[in-house]
């Protein structure tokens, strides 16, 4: 875990705005928990970046810790020409590079991100699920197990259908733990 003094900042250069940022928007999808690394890595090379980070509060050895992590964890946007694009690759901490087409909606999706966090807004990842998509739980005791999504007032429940009997179950998930099959 960084010092705070050790993050990287969330916007680079940090006295623009990303929407005045020149060049090609694009995402880097980080190999894991490498977020902050190509962040420090770009600095280094002066190439434009935004990683919406938040401050988390958990318990490490029954002591609270905070760590500023990233909101949208595998992921990093940067901003730059065919060249930049090319460096991030190097940096050997991005799995793929993901083209934008609509860089119009895009800017328009960060600057809103931007603006929260700039407001002091406590911005927290949130998984977007569709109603009945089928997913797989990535932790705990169910880790493994496929069903469909049922949204409730309280959360989300997973059901788990056995077709052949027309009948199902669900159990109550808890969304953190839960990934898209696609």
């Amino acid at each position: 875990m960084l010092k705070e003094s050790e993050n990287p900042p969330i916007i680079w250069p940090e006295e623009d705005s990303i929407c005045l940022f020149e060049g090609r928007w694009r995402v880097a999808h980080t190999k894991s928990r490498n977020e902050k690394a190509v962040a420090h890595k770009l600095i280094d090379k002066n190439i434009a970046y935004f990683l919406p980070m938040s401050w988390k509060a958990h318990r490490v050895r029954g002591q609270k810790v905070k760590a500023l992590l990233p909101i949208f964890p595998g992921y990093l946007f940067f901003c730059g020409d065919e060249e930049d694009r090319v460096e991030v690759l190097r940096t050997n901490r991005v799995a793929s590079i993901i083209e934008t087409t609509n860089q119009q909606k895009l800017i328009q999706e960060l600057v809103q991100i931007e603006q929260a966090l700039k407001s002091g807004a406590s911005l927290e990842p949130h998984k977007q699920l569709e109603q009945g998509q089928r997913c797989r739980i990535v932790a705990g005791p169910l880790s493994d197990i496929e069903g469909t999504v049922l949204k409730t007032q309280s959360g989300a429940r997973l059901i788990l259908k056995i077709e052949m009997l027309g009948q199902a179950a669900s159990t109550e998930i808890d969304l953190d733990n839960v990934e898209v099959i696609e």
